[in-house]
């Protein structure tokens, strides 16, 4: 978004806390959910989601903690919560349960000093394959916002989208709850790492993601920071709407078995800035991030 955030030339209906966020950016998210889980006991190939029934206390503590830290906007423990995804766990008759649950917690965490958004992730199923139809994809996705809702979240994040198709009917389903929606993609493919694993470019998301309604574009994993500013600048140049971006901690190796992450704290901080003039408006962490970071960037931009 350009200019003046409360006077802005599209139709966004965003809650009157978030608006005034906004005033006051950049906006602190939150870092990454599923490496704080396994910290606190998430087994390689166990589904997070079902923590949010079976571990209420572990994963409300990862909530809790991003809000001690700062974050202004927390997410939800509810990436793979698709009828779709949770199959795979033999859990696709408890995608409403799963999904509320997850919504109630960040929710009860969040207080009255976060907003809560709902993370939704990729179904698994691609409609350029065939693997499924547009029609069936929109009830999957409808199931999911539908539950979040009611579980009391203030918005949603449609996050690490690669199939722009899958992306346009995520967000129409939740359009239909009434909540600002936020859709963040990955790019991590191509040669310069600049599109999409479907080919899509910055621009070419911008400028979709605008024309469908979208009223926070952004992205969200597949980079270090500094992968990020290109691509910050380039979906700024080409849309009014708000801009997202949440970082990796660098790019992933594996060090004695262990996949770890070069980038410090501080060392993320400082880079936020030139994210920050870069055109970004909300600013957070994914994969390798953590609280620690939360609180770096919330001291680099603090009032002086």
């Amino acid at each position: 978004m350009s200019g003046d955030n409360s006077s802005a030339s599209y139709d966004l209906e965003m809650s009157l806390n978030l608006l005034t966020l906004l005033n006051q950016k950049p906006v602190i998210t939150d870092g990454a959910w599923g490496t704080q889980l396994q910290a606190l006991g998430l087994a390689p190939g166990q589904c997070p989601e079902d923590w949010n029934l079976i571990h209420e206390d572990r994963v409300r503590d990862v909530a809790a903690s991003y809000v001690s830290a700062g974050s202004q906007i927390i997410l939800t423990n509810t990436f793979g919560g698709t009828r779709t995804i949770l199959e795979r766990h033999g859990l696709e008759d408890r995608v409403r349960e799963i999904n509320r649950a997850g919504a109630e917690i960040s929710r009860a965490a969040a207080g009255l000093a976060s907003l809560v958004f709902a993370s939704v992730g990729p179904c698994g199923k691609m409609i350029a394959t065939g693997d499924i139809e547009p029609s069936e994809m929109e009830k999957v996705f409808m199931e999911q916002v539908e539950a979040l809702a009611e579980g009391g979240v203030d918005g949603f994040v449609l996050e690490t989208m690669a199939e722009l198709a899958e992306a346009e009917i995520a967000l129409k389903a939740a359009k239909k709850i009434g909540k600002p929606v936020v859709v963040s993609m990955v790019f991590d493919s191509g040669r310069n790492r600049d599109r999409t694993m479907m080919g899509v470019t910055p621009e070419q998301a911008a400028l979709h993601l605008t024309e469908i309604g979208a009223d926070v574009i952004g992205a969200n994993c597949g980079h270090g920071i500094e992968g990020f500013l290109g691509i910050c600048q380039r979906m700024k140049s080409n849309t009014d709407r708000p801009i997202w971006m949440k970082a990796n901690a660098g790019l992933p190796e594996m060090v004695d078995g262990k996949t770890t992450y070069g980038t410090s704290p501080e060392q993320f901080a400082q880079k936020a800035t030139l994210l920050l003039e870069a055109g970004a408006d909300f600013i957070g962490g994914c994969c390798g991030t953590s609280p620690e970071f939360i609180r770096a960037l919330k001291a680099q931009f603090a009032p002086v």
